[in-house]
């Protein structure tokens, strides 16, 4: 048995996301539908580690070629240098006194070295999951949802995308049990 999680790219993703996709044997990332500002495509909230009540958003700075219609993977990080600082001194001044910041920080360093590398928001958004999962052992596979073929249709591209992998069972999280129509994945087996 095969499972996958279909998951939009989000920047240094909540526990509940990297939850889902540890239980998943494929990552497939979401990265052809509409960005939203709103959401935690180009941003993440840190909590303090004295007090995680106390958070900050840690923000990339985010241009829409398109518009409010640009895809996630058409997203582009502008004035990286600055965005670079900012996740490196964020990063640090939120969980240096961590017991774990010693093992975690070449990861984080290497989140913020891909801002000198590619001002794609997927690519970098995408690392940032990659780089949390590998720290905890994950070897899955992560295959994007624009190399694929599927339905327009919310549920049917799910069902889709899953059967697309070669996967019998779809990990959905808390937000898309509310709107996910069940007999488009019944209807694929």
């Amino acid at each position: 048995m095969t499972s996958c999680a279909i998951h939009q790219p989000n920047f240094l993703p909540r526990l509940s996301t990297i939850a889902k996709l540890l239980s998943a044997d494929v990552w497939i990332v979401l990265d052809d539908v509409q960005f939203c500002r709103r959401d935690y495509q180009h941003r993440a909230r840190l909590g303090r580690l004295d007090d995680p009540a106390q958070h900050q958003w840690l923000s990339l700075n985010v241009s829409l070629p398109y518009g409010r219609s640009t895809l996630i993977r058409d997203a582009i990080v502008v004035d990286t240098v600055r965005c670079r600082r900012r996740v490196t001194g964020m990063l640090e001044q939120f969980y240096a006194r961590s017991d774990h910041w010693p093992d975690l920080r070449p990861w984080f360093v290497g989140v913020a070295e891909m801002l000198a590398q590619t001002d794609h928001l997927h690519e970098i958004t995408e690392r940032s999951t990659r780089v949390l999962l590998e720290a905890l052992g994950w070897a899955g596979t992560i295959v994007r949802s624009s190399d694929l073929s599927a339905r327009p249709d919310r549920s049917a591209r799910l069902a889709d995308l899953t059967q697309a992998v070669g996967a019998d069972t779809y990990i959905c999280g808390q937000g898309g049990a509310r709107y996910l129509e069940q007999g488009a994945f019944d209807a694929l087996g």
